[in-house]
């Protein structure tokens, strides 16, 4: 038998603009966090969109799109990887188990990280789409939690500081959860390159390239014409008398 190298239509292009769109998002709230505020909570609105979208996709989309065809066990997982370190990792026209379980991970990861900043912006601004839940109407209008209770007696602000920290966990908190939520997406992505890049190398075969064209390699077997059988010399056990 011998291999045939074929191009495949792999990844839809939605599959491959919501991914380039989380990367330039992600990275752009990243790195601008308060000197450009809302920068910072455009982009994360990104991220928690096209998360959502590709959540949501990954139920109703192409075979190779939905969870139910690459999500595998963490035993799986470290299966394929120890076969990856050993340089013999198996071929997947979708993701390969490892890679499926880090999609899961950075899906969760990221909307944690987008979700615990729309909370602090909706308590320290009263904005984004989770003030109407989280900030303090006064008539006037919405306004942040921290400016409504600064206009309160002491009595009543300390009552109303307790009640929001045991709803929210209040303000600090709520920020330390979106930062080591950001920087474990960040650790999460680098293992994700750095995985993608041993792929790629096991392979032979660009898999940062596919998620731009949508396009992978696969290996069709070809059939090939019978090797002639090899002459024996008369009396060998092997050939086959022609007489009954």
């Amino acid at each position: 038998m011998s291999e045939q190298i074929k191009g495949v239509r792999v990844w839809d292009p939605l599959i491959r603009i919501g991914h380039w769109l989380v990367v330039v998002a992600f990275f752009t709230a990243y790195f601008t966090e308060e000197e450009f505020l809302t920068l910072h909570s455009w982009a994360g609105y990104v991220v928690a969109a096209v998360v959502a979208i590709r959540i949501i996709w990954g139920f109703v989309g192409p075979p190779t799109a939905r969870f139910r065809n690459f999500v595998r066990s963490p035993r799986k997982a470290l299966a394929y990887l120890r076969l990856l370190i050993a340089g013999r990792p198996p071929k997947y026209l979708g993701h390969n188990p490892a890679g499926g379980l880090m999609i899961v991970l950075m899906l969760l990861s990221l909307l944690g990280t987008a979700g615990s900043g729309m909370v602090i912006y909706a308590i320290e601004e009263g904005a984004g789409p989770l003030a109407p839940l989280l900030a303090t109407n006064t008539g006037a209008g919405l306004i942040p939690i921290s400016a409504a209770l600064a206009d309160e007696d002491d009595e009543e602000e300390e009552a109303h500081e307790h009640a929001a920290a045991g709803l929210l966990g209040g303000e600090e908190f709520w920020e330390e959860i979106h930062e080591v939520l950001a920087n474990f997406t960040l650790a999460l992505v680098i293992l994700h390159v750095l995985g993608v890049v041993a792929s790629s190398l096991a392979s032979r075969e660009n898999l940062v390239r596919a998620m731009v064209t949508g396009r992978k390699k696969a290996l069709v077997d070809e059939p090939t014409a019978p090797t002639p059988r090899e002459k024996r010399p008369e009396g060998h056990p092997d050939q086959v008398s022609s007489h009954p």
